[in-house]
């Protein structure tokens, strides 16, 4: 769970791998790679905020782009180095909200609804005005992450599932009125409970816009996922691409 001081320790790095298997499959992470790929170009460099155990960073350094990351927890990164390549991944320790990689960069990306794990408004404002202190002019931002369930939430009730399996328990309460949500894990193993939170703060597509023009770039591109599905009034999540200013 998230330790003391708000990020990934020990407990959740060890097993955080096997417990988003889903997302490791090919088919998840090559329509990422692929477009992160295009972005950078030939000779591109990259920065990913809150790298984590490596599920993108390693397969796009692969494809030729030197790639940065920034994170605040000691022991995810400790999982991406004991990866093959993972010694090739420069890893900045900090909060990516603030923290800067050396240099500048064609791209600079958050996948998997990680910009929610600042759960503050200022905090992701911030987080925009660090991207594009790290984009080159005409570099972009990209960002995956989900669009507020909110249409879920029957009048009086808080609480939506999302999981429910064997041996697995997943719901996330809501606070409307402060746009925060946490995230409820119950896993059984063994005869054995676990039981870990996450807080979150959701934010929505025009929202994220507004944060990009306060940090001196413009929305390229929006699209249902990585593969650049459309994005519609269905869409449960988006992957965007705000351009820094060329100027």
């Amino acid at each position: 769970m998230l330790d003391e001081d708000g990020y990934f320790g020990e407990s959740v790095a060890a097993s955080y791998d096997e417990s988003s298997a889903e997302m490791f499959d090919a088919r998840v992470v090559e329509p990422a790679v692929d477009l992160l790929a295009e972005l950078a170009g030939d000779g591109g460099r990259a920065v990913e905020f809150g790298v984590g155990t490596g599920r993108i960073a390693l397969p796009l350094a692969a494809r030729g782009v030197e790639v940065h990351g920034i994170d605040m927890s000691r022991a995810m990164v400790d999982r991406l180095r004991a990866k093959p390549g993972g010694d090739g991944i420069t890893v900045t320790i900090g909060d990516f909200a603030t923290a800067r990689a050396e240099g500048t960069f064609s791209v600079v990306y958050l996948v998997y609804n990680t910009l929610m794990n600042l759960t503050s408004q200022d905090a992701q404002v911030d987080c925009f005005r660090n991207a594009a202190r790290h984009l080159e002019p005409g570099g972009c931002f990209v960002v995956e992450v989900g669009v507020p369930d909110l249409r879920r939430l029957p009048p009086g009730q808080n609480a939506v599932p999302f999981r429910v399996g064997e041996g697995r328990l997943g719901f996330d309460l809501y606070d409307v009125a402060g746009q925060f949500v946490s995230s409820h894990h119950v896993t059984v193993r063994d005869g054995r409970g676990e039981y870990q939170v996450f807080p979150f703060r959701y934010v929505w597509p025009a929202e994220l816009d507004l944060m990009a023009r306060l940090a001196g770039m413009r929305l390229r591109a929006r699209w249902d996922g990585w593969s650049r599905e459309p994005f519609t009034g269905e869409s449960r999540q988006h992957v965007s691409v705000w351009e820094k200013a060329a100027n």
